[in-house]
């Protein structure tokens, strides 16, 4: 084996399909916001699909989900490929949400696992190592609310 060949294996992951960019992974999780492994740190809500992250504006559940509707999650039926997993982290605690949005992620074939956004984290990093197409939906530990960002209107879970 040529010595250029060896360089571009020991770099590669054989197992991963060619168009899998690399993952972003979470270093760890703080008042502060969210750190990834490079330093970075996410104040506000985020996604991780596709080995990006998106910041995510979306209304804080304190007791209750009556601000959020499906709009919120309208990217994973947009999104090639579609995640098999979505890992919803929800703050300091896990919340669980109104069946209409675990029912309406289904329907799409996203499978919904919920938890508190330390242990989102942890499985969101977890999954990504072991190959899986996830996704995570990472509330932080408190809310802060985008400036001047529209927000989906509040409407009934409801379709």
């Amino acid at each position: 084996m040529s010595p250029a060949v060896r360089s571009s294996l020991s770099e590669s992951n054989i197992f991963a399909p060619d168009d899998v960019r690399a993952a972003v992974a979470v270093k760890t999780i703080t008042n502060k916001g969210i750190e990834l492994v490079d330093g970075l740190v996410l104040p506000s809500a985020c996604i991780f699909i596709g080995g990006r992250v998106f910041l995510w504006n979306v209304p804080p559940i304190t007791t209750s989900w009556d601000a959020w509707n499906l709009d919120h999650f309208k990217i994973f039926e947009v999104v090639i490929p579609r995640p098999e997993i979505l890992i919803l982290g929800t703050g300091e605690k896990s919340l669980i949400p109104p069946p209409e949005i675990k029912k309406y992620l289904s329907s799409i074939g996203v499978q919904l696992d919920v938890m508190n956004t330390w242990n989102a984290c942890s499985t969101y990093n977890l999954l990504v190592e072991e190959g899986r197409r996830v996704a995570a939906a990472l509330l932080p530990l408190s809310h802060r609310q985008w400036d001047n960002a529209p927000s989906p209107s509040p409407l009934t879970l409801q379709q």
